[in-house]
């Protein structure tokens, strides 16, 4: 029970922070959600900061193993890369949410130092796995791989915020569109 428990708390964590960032983390919040008293979520986190990491940690680990699983199945890294902003707009299809690493970094200034950490591993790990996509596709040579995926990673998590931001979906597929014919993402 008590793994369900520290699961269950991450999850409902996430939903938060994605929904609210690290500011409209409320431990009180989150163990009504889950259904246990407040007290029971220091047990397994001893601070808002502790849980924050756990959560910023998980969600890089989860978009990690996404894209790994885009990369194995779309065997052709030109499809990998069109499938990435998909796991943008999965936030946006979950509720309006943001992207937990766009909504913490939007936040960077005001976290504790290991959520800062987990923010910037997530960013990390989409810059890696888009560079080393661009580079498997021929559209970047090693040395120009990194600026062109950071260039991506920044326009699609952009286009989720301007999205959100006016509660419009349709938005966000118009601009990763507009990507795709400027060439900063392959077409399709």
């Amino acid at each position: 029970m008590s793994g369900n428990a520290r699961e269950a708390i991450v999850a409902a964590g996430r939903l938060s922070a994605q929904a609210h960032g690290y500011g409209g983390l409320n431990m009180r919040e989150l163990a009504a959600e889950v259904g246990i008293k407040a007290a029971s979520i220091y047990h397994h986190f001893p601070s808002k900061a502790d849980l924050a990491a756990a959560i910023a940690k998980r969600y890089w680990q989860d978009t990690k193993a996404w894209l790994e699983d885009v990369a194995d199945i779309k065997s052709d890294p030109k499809a990998a890369l069109r499938k990435y902003p998909e796991t943008f707009r999965m936030s946006l299809e979950n509720g309006n949410r943001l992207c937990l690493g766009s909504f913490l970094g939007a936040e960077y200034d005001d976290l504790p130092e290991q959520v800062r950490t987990e923010v910037q591993t997530f960013a990390d790990v989409n810059i890696a796995w888009l560079a080393e996509r661009l580079v498997d596709a021929g559209l970047a040579d090693q040395k120009a791989s990194a600026a062109r995926a950071r260039a991506i990673f920044a326009a699609v998590a952009g286009a989720q915020l301007l999205a959100r931001s006016r509660a419009d979906i349709s938005l966000f597929d118009t601009m990763i569109q507009s990507y795709q014919e400027a060439g900063l993402l392959p077409g399709g």
